[in-house]
């Protein structure tokens, strides 16, 4: 059975720091380019974060650069989304998202809230 499972989210204040984790089971976690998107309330899901099966490209959306890590271990299936100098509009439901590097399949997160707020 295919499961990503978001992990980390909460509240936190402005300025603040938030780790978020994506556990990945049920297939090849190496053979998967891994994504980080968000969706705020009454807005279209948008990309924040990418990575590359091997690790060795990452991008980034424009309002988070600087700001925002993705990374991951392969020895473990985990993703993970480092967040700093967070802002109140980086509050959204943040969803872990695998595509196969060949297009062969793709699989979603079922969303952690993040929220950022005084």
């Amino acid at each position: 059975q295919v499961q990503l499972v978001e992990s980390g989210g909460g509240l936190v204040q402005p300025g603040g720091s938030l780790g978020l984790s994506c556990a990945a089971s049920g297939f090849t976690f190496s053979n998967y380019g891994m994504s980080w998107y968000r969706q705020a309330p009454g807005k279209e899901r948008e990309l924040v974060a990418t990575i590359t099966s091997a690790g060795g490209i990452t991008n980034y959306a424009d309002s988070v650069k600087g700001r925002f890590t993705i990374s991951r271990d392969n020895t473990k299936n985990k993703a993970y989304l480092q967040m700093n100098s967070l802002k109140p509009e980086d509050t959204a439901v943040y969803y872990c998202y695998a595509r196969h590097k060949r297009g062969r399949g793709e699989y979603w997160g079922q969303g952690t809230q993040v929220t950022v707020s005084s």
